[in-house]
C-alpha cells in the first residue's frame, strides 16, 4: 500500500540524484518551514520536545530530524518512502543518537508503531493524499499532540491552491537538471482546516511564508494543528469463551489487527460477538501463514507473510482448559472485506478506535489491549508475552 506510486517514483529519483552528487545538507541550527532562512518561527512551535517521541513525516536526507535530537532533545523516527532518501539519511546519520531512520510509507507505519507525541513535515506533507495520511495521524499520535507541517500554497507557476482534495502535477527541480514530474495537493487553508478537523484535529493557525526573491510566486503555507482529545467512551464489554472444551486443534489461535484509513476491521460472528479476523493455528502453519490464511477464508482480504507482524502471545484459561492466541497487526493488505461463504463471521465493518462497539469477543478485546493498552476494553485478564516492538 504505497501512499502515491508516481511519488514514489519520483523521490526515488530525486534521492538518485543527490546521492550522485553527494549532497548531504547541513544538520541547520533552526527549522525553516519555508524558502527563507531565519524568518518565521523555528522547531520551537512544536513545544518542548525533550523525551518525546516525535514522527518526522516524509524525513527526506534526516538533517531536521538530527537537529531535533542535538537542539532539543527528542526521539524521532523519520520516515521516507523513497529508499534513495532513506540511503541518504543514513549515509550522513546512521549512527545519530536519538534518531531512527524508517524507509516506508508512513501512514502504513503509523497503523503498528507506538502513537507519537509530536509530527512535523517540512514542505513534504503535500506530497501526499490526505485521505491516505490523516486517517493514519488522527490514530497515531495521542491526545494533544501538535501536528505541524509546511505545505504549497502558491507553486512555481503562481497557480493558487485548489478547494477541492485532487492532485496536480508539479515538478521537483535541481539546477541544471531534467524537472522530475510528480503529484501534489495543492490545497486551500479552509480546506485543510476541514480535513483536518474532520480527522481529529484542531487548527490553531495557518500562516502564509513567501519566497525572497521579487516576482518569486511561491507561497507556503505553515499549518499548526493539534490532535484533539479523544472522547471518553463508556467502557466497551466483552462476552465470554464457551465453557465447552476446545478441539485439541483449536488450542491455539491467532488474531489480526487491520487498521485501515475508515478504522478497525471487525466482523459479526454467528453468537453476536464482534471479533478480529483470526480463528485456529493449522497443523504445519507459522503464525504468520494462520493470519494470511484466515483473514483471506474470512474477509476476503489478501496480504502476504511479510505484511503480518506479530504482537505476542495471550495466555488464559477456561476452567481445566489452557488456550492461547497470538495476536498480530496486518500492515498492508488488498482487496475489500465482504462475507465469504460458509464462514461464521460476517458483516465486516470499519470502526474508529473511540467508538468500538459492545460485545467484544474476549480473544479480541484481549489481543487489542495489549496492542493499544489504553483502550477501555473490559475482559477477563491474560498473561501477554511480546514478541518484539512493534
Amino acid at each position: 500500500m504505497s501512499a502515491h506510486p508516481v511519488n514514489d517514483r519520483s523521490w526515488t529519483v530525486y534521492g538518485q540524484r543527490q546521492l550522485d552528487r553527494g549532497y548531504a545538507p547541513p544538520v541547520p541550527d533552526r527549522i525553516d518551514w519555508g524558502f527563507r532562512p531565519g524568518a518565521g518561527p523555528g522547531s520551537e512551535i512544536l513545544g518542548p520536545l525533550a523525551g518525546k517521541r516525535v514522527l518526522d513525516i516524509g524525513s527526506g536526507p534526516g538533517h531536521h530530524a538530527v537537529h531535533l535530537a542535538r537542539a532539543h532533545g527528542a526521539l524521532v523516527d523519520g520516515v521516507d518512502l523513497s529508499p534513495t532518501q532513506h540511503q541518504r539519511a543514513l549515509h550522513a546519520h546512521g549512527g545519530e543518537p536519538g534518531v531512527r531512520f524508517l524507509c516506508g510509507d508512513v501512514a502504513g507505519h503509523l497503523r503498528h508503531a507506538e502513537p507519537y507525541e509530536a509530527a512535523y513535515a517540512v514542505r513534504t506533507f503535500g506530497c501526499v493524499d490526505p485521505y491516505h495520511l490523516l486517517p493514519a495521524l488522527r490514530d497515531g499520535l495521542i491526545d494533544g499532540a501538535p501536528l505541524v507541517f509546511s505545505a504549497l500554497h502558491t507553486d512555481s507557476d503562481g497557480r493558487g491552491p485548489s478547494d477541492t482534495v485532487a492532485p496536480r502535477q508539479g515538478f521537483i527541480r535541481l539546477r541544471d537538471q531534467e524537472p522530475i514530474p510528480t503529484s501534489l495537493w495543492v490545497l486551500s487553508p479552509d480546506l485543510w482546516t476541514d480535513l483536518l478537523t474532520e480527522h481529529g484535529f484542531t487548527v490553531e493557525s495557518v500562516d502564509l511564508l513567501r519566497a525572497p526573491e521579487a516576482g518569486n510566486p511561491v507561497v507556503v503555507q505553515l499549518v499548526r494543528a493539534r490532535r484533539r482529545a479523544r472522547r471518553s467512551p463508556a467502557r466497551v464489554s466483552s462476552r465470554p469463551r464457551t465453557l465447552r472444551p476446545p478441539a485439541p486443534h483449536a488450542a491455539v489461535g491467532v488474531g489480526a489487527v487491520v487498521l485501515g484509513e475508515q478504522g478497525l476491521l471487525l466482523g459479526r460472528h454467528r453468537r453476536g460477538t464482534w471479533e478480529l479476523p483470526g480463528g485456529a493455528v493449522e497443523p504445519g502453519e507459522s503464525f504468520e501463514e494462520a493470519v494470511v490464511r484466515e483473514l483471506a477464508e474470512e474477509s476476503g482480504l489478501y496480504a502476504r507473510c511479510e505484511d503480518v507482524a506479530l504482537l505476542g502471545t495471550l495466555v488464559d484459561r477456561v476452567e481445566d482448559v489452557l488456550r492461547v492466541t497470538v495476536g498480530a497487526v496486518v500492515t498492508a493488505w488488498e482487496g475489500e472485506p465482504a462475507d465469504q461463504p460458509g464462514e461464521r463471521v460476517g458483516d465486516w465493518r470499519w470502526y474508529a478506535l473511540d467508538e468500538l462497539p459492545q460485545g467484544l469477543f474476549v480473544c479480541s478485546a484481549q489481543i487489542l489491549t495489549a496492542w493499544r493498552p489504553g483502550l477501555p476494553l473490559d475482559h477477563t485478564p491474560a498473561h501477554f508475552t511480546p514478541f518484539r516492538s512493534v
